[in-house]
């Protein structure tokens, strides 16, 4: 039985049609995938694939079950789960999503990004692994058979990155002080709403968040609002 089965399938938005007659098949053990420029319907037959949308005509079937109808047990029978980790819709909240509604599932990020920005966020989400996109093709496999078993894997790059990070000297903590003002911006309050409440000036303030700035290793207010939430600074 092929793991996956499209046959015929066509789906229409409005006026545009994004997929026209689409059939294939993936057999077991064969690497899939598909190419076409920007509006092929690549995506949409992905998401229909996923189950995410309905298709307007034909048929899908992923180890003989409809996505659709039978998506609880398809996700507690799919091994590796390959997951872009920079997505319009948030990659790093799709991993937590997934591993949440079928822990069983071991998610393998394949990516062209490897800041720390991307890598830790996603690990701490729950990837089993994280891949760039230019890794040769045998190690593409060995990583998603040890991802099945429930073994870390990570690129060269990757795992250089995350022992930088490990023997950085941990981030100097912020102020009672400094936390209270960070609060007060995160709340949507300015500088002189913020120096108004805490009874200081505006250049206190200022001060303080420069402080903040450097110790978060960020460079505005948003990106230090964002870093404390991922952090959990607030409580």
């Amino acid at each position: 039985m092929p793991v996956i089965e499209v046959e015929h399938l066509r789906k229409r938005y409005r006026d545009v049609v994004a997929v026209d007659d689409v059939s294939f098949t993936v057999e077991r053990g064969e690497i899939f995938g598909i190419l076409g420029p920007n509006g092929a319907g690549k995506t949409t037959t992905v998401e229909i694939i996923e189950g995410l949308r309905t298709p307007d005509d034909g048929t899908v079937r992923v180890l003989g079950l409809d996505p659709r109808r039978d998506g609880a047990e398809l996700r507690q029978r799919v091994g590796v789960q390959l997951q872009e980790s920079q997505l319009p819709e948030g990659g790093v909240e799709a991993i937590r999503r997934l591993r949440e509604t079928a822990p069983s599932v071991r998610v393998l990020v394949l990516t062209t990004y490897d800041t720390d920005s991307d890598v830790l966020p996603a690990i701490e989400a729950g990837a089993t692994g994280y891949l760039l996109k230019d890794a040769p093709r045998e190690e593409l496999i060995r990583a998603v058979r040890a991802a099945f078993k429930g073994e870390s894997v990570l690129s060269p790059a990757v795992a250089r990155r995350l022992m930088g990070q490990v023997r950085k000297p941990p981030p100097e903590a912020l102020s009672q002080r400094e936390l209270k003002v960070l609060q007060l911006i995160a709340d949507g309050a300015t500088n002189r709403e913020a120096a108004a409440k805490l009874f200081v000036s505006e250049a206190t303030i200022k001060t303080h968040l420069l402080h903040i700035y450097d110790k978060l290793g960020v460079r505005d207010r948003a990106a230090a609002v964002g870093e404390a939430y991922r952090r959990r600074l607030f409580t």
